[in-house]
């Protein structure tokens, strides 16, 4: 039923769009302080985002050191604007004598304590002869006391900060796993284990290469917070409108087009944001009242656009934090990883396109009118130089640089793109500079001569930008922000390292996926016994227990999904499900998108799903409505991982190799299925749909995914008589209206 006409209509100014971002995105809601410490924070927070955009172009420290001045603006910035506990008079202003500048002493206290942890193995890293402190290689597994006291601070404090803007759900599932290293004798069975000694456990966590200085912060300090940064900024210079606009020229005019335009605006714009409830916020603000004008349910409208951004975290090229730490834990390039995740988020937007499209058609709803949809010309007369920045990183990217050196010049072309223009001479200062670099990086041998003319061309031409040049406190508002946005990541990358070292510690991992594969493995044999008719049997042993160690692994995933943040969830999880898949022979790439996938899905399954809720808060309407229509149209991001685990030739590089038959095969019959689910969810077709015929659609779209010719024509046989229904109820409707 649709919400009250008076909703219909309702457009939300800036500030309530960054109200509702703040309440449903655990990261956005901040503390208010003091003007002066206002200052001071924007400054430090200007000075963490230029420390990290110049290092990605000009070379990195150490390893420990930059991590180290990663975790310490960290630390700086979330005990300044995140409270000990997250309540409304908590986030106000207040300015009494136990604090400063608004901020809690024992805040104040707890961010000393943090940096000085942070810094000290860059300080003690060859040794301080007169505090008796030897070289770091040689206290590794025995720490001294100074050791011993920045190791237990150190993961308090970062237990706290992921608490602070994450909420309770991640530090204590960690908290699990740390009791479970120290106290590994009292567990039974096979989860039993001699235990980890406490000054063990301390070095193991703080000391680099394993626990909190492991390969998680190391990419997020390097890679992640990068492309957080240009996506923001990408966003501010109008690359965002860019393509809300141009979704609205493609999808606008057909039937139910402001939701298509959802779906289309979401994933052009995935691929720039890595937040889901950023991107829902971003779009939504737009194609949530039309596509309630349009005749939408508001509880549908929120659906559709919460599903669409929950895609922009599997849509390359950006793909959120997740992928840049799956190129890591794979060792395999970038590049590699977002080839493969192309065609399962293709099917992610065909299965939401698909019940936009099959929900319009069902509600009987136009599209725009002519008169309501921006002229291509204007758009890109005025908007070509956003897409500058993109193209420059992309680029890069794909050129075989490293995602750190593309970040740092989609960065820089963002800004020529909205700072300088060649008719204010003085603001060219930017373009110079990059255009500087450029050529100093090709001298030396650094570019490519092509990569070296692209960026150069890309520099001069953006510089001719139309548009109203972006000055420099809004580029700084947007860098702030830009930085505010990836402290909630910062955080949990650094206390899901504690996970890891567990993981390498004690060898859980390897412990619980065997424990999965047993487990499956008892299942599968008694479905066996149902399942055979004599010498005949439906399905292998083996089949079915992969099915169902898959089926326990998502599960898993969309349990723990909630309220965790994807990054974090996903290494956790493919710590385990990596074991437990190997075992029964997933390639190593597809059991990790699968495992990332099911993460991300986590984030539109209620009752825990934030994008769902805050597109609700915009459309007007129910949450835990809205969370079911975002579910129900995730359906394609939902069966996609089963298909290409059991056909790996979906993601184009698996190890098993590209065979084109086998992919145009498997390709067509995983998209038949994902349109036959979405029928089903709808209840229509090409004519309403009964309750028998909805289920068989369900069935066949599930067998569909099975990628096989046998499994294919099995469904097409159960799907027959719905077709044949739907074509007789379409005849006769014709010659009614006739």
């Amino acid at each position: 039923m649709s919400e009250p006409a008076k909703d219909v209509a309702h457009e939300l100014s800036a500030e309530e769009l960054a109200a509702i971002e703040e309440k449903y995105d655990e990261g956005s809601a901040t503390r208010k302080v003091a003007p002066s410490a206002g200052i001071l924070l924007r400054a430090v927070a200007i000075v963490f985002a230029i420390y990290h955009y110049i290092t990605a172009g000009f070379g990195l420290p150490a390893d420990h050191w930059h991590m180290g001045w990663h975790l310490s603006g960290l630390f700086i910035l979330t005990y300044a604007f995140f409270p000990l506990f997250k309540t409304k008079s908590s986030l106000a202003l207040k300015t009494d004598g136990l604090r400063l500048g608004g901020i809690p002493f024992l805040d104040i206290i707890l961010m000393i304590l943090g940096v000085a942890s942070a810094l000290y193995i860059g300080l003690a890293w060859r040794g301080v002869p007169m505090l008796g402190i030897e070289e770091q290689t040689f206290r590794m597994g025995n720490p001294n006391n100074f050791d011993m006291f920045f190791g237990v601070v150190i993961i308090v404090l970062v237990l706290d900060i992921a608490r602070r803007t994450l909420g309770w759900v991640l530090p204590a599932i960690i908290s699990l796993f740390i009791i479970y290293a120290l106290f590994g004798p009292y567990f039974s069975g096979l989860m039993q284990h001699p235990g980890v000694k406490f000054r063990t456990f301390v070095s193991s966590m703080y000391f680099p290469q394993e626990g909190i200085f492991g390969v998680t912060l190391w990419v997020v300090s390097t890679i992640v917070f990068h492309f957080v940064l240009f996506g923001v900024i990408a966003q501010r210079t109008g690359l965002g409108q860019l393509f809300i606009d141009n979704a609205t020229i493609l999808a606008g005019r057909y039937t139910g087009g402001p939701a298509k335009v959802s779906v289309v605006s979401s994933a052009f714009f995935g691929t720039i944001s890595g937040s889901s409830v950023a991107n829902t916020v971003s779009t939504g603000a737009l194609t949530i009242p039309n596509m309630k004008r349009l005749g939408y349910p508001g509880h549908f409208a929120g659906g559709v656009e919460a599903a669409s951004s929950a895609g922009g975290q599997i849509t390359p090229p950006i793909m959120g934090a997740a992928a840049f730490i799956m190129a890591e834990f794979l060792q395999l390039p970038y590049t590699t990883i977002v080839i493969a995740a192309i065609f399962p988020a293709v099917l992610h937007y065909v299965g939401v396109f698909t019940v936009v499209h099959l929900m319009a058609r069902k509600l009987d709803l136009k599209g725009l009118t002519k008169e309501q949809l921006p002229l291509l010309g204007n758009v890109w007369r005025e908007g070509w130089a956003n897409i500058i920045p993109l193209i420059g990183l992309l680029w890069v990217l794909f050129s075989g640089y490293t995602p750190f050196m593309s970040a740092f010049c989609g960065i820089s072309l963002a800004v020529v793109a909205g700072m300088s223009r060649l008719r204010e001479p003085p603001t060219l200062i930017y373009a110079v500079a990059f255009g500087a670099f450029v050529i100093w990086k090709f001298t030396g041998g650094s570019f490519e001569p092509l990569t070296a003319f692209i960026l150069l061309a890309g520099t001069a031409v953006a510089t001719l930008n139309p548009q109203k040049r972006v000055l420099l406190p809004e580029m700084s508002q947007s860098i702030e922000t830009g930085v505010k946005y990836a402290l909630a990541v910062g955080a949990a990358s650094a206390a899901v390292g504690i996970v890891v070292g567990v993981i390498n510690t004690t060898g859980i991992g390897f412990r619980i996926g065997f424990m999965v594969t047993q487990g499956a493995g008892n299942l599968a044999s008694d479905f066996y016994a149902l399942l055979s008719f004599g010498e005949y049997a439906l399905f292998a042993v083996e089949d079915l227990q992969l099915f169902l160690s898959l089926v326990f692994i998502a599960i898993a995933c969309i349990l723990m999904g909630a309220g965790i943040p994807t990054t974090a969830l996903y290494i956790m999880l493919v710590s385990v499900a990596q074991p437990a898949l190997a075992q029964l022979g997933v390639p190593p790439i597809a059991s990790h998108l699968f495992v990332l996938y099911y993460g991300v899905v986590a984030e539109i399954t209620p009752p825990v799903c934030t994008s769902a809720y805050a597109a609700a808060a915009i459309a007007n309407s129910p949450p835990f409505k809205t969370g079911i229509s975002a579910f129900t149209l995730g359906l394609g991001k939902i069966v996609a991982p089963m298909a290409f685990v059991y056909a790996p030739v979906l993601l184009f590089v698996s190890s098993t190799g590209f065979d084109l038959w086998t992919f145009t095969y498997s390709a067509t019959s995983c998209i038949m299925g994902v349109v036959s689910l979405s029928a089903a969810v709808v209840g229509f077709w090409l004519a309403p749909m009964g309750v028998f015929s909805r289920i068989l659609c369900a069935f066949a779209g599930l067998v569909f995914i099975a990628p096989s010719l046998s499994a294919d024509f099995l469904a097409l046989a159960i799907v027959s008589p719905v077709i044949a229904l739907q074509l007789r109820a379409r005849t006769r409707a014709a010659i009614a209206n006739a």
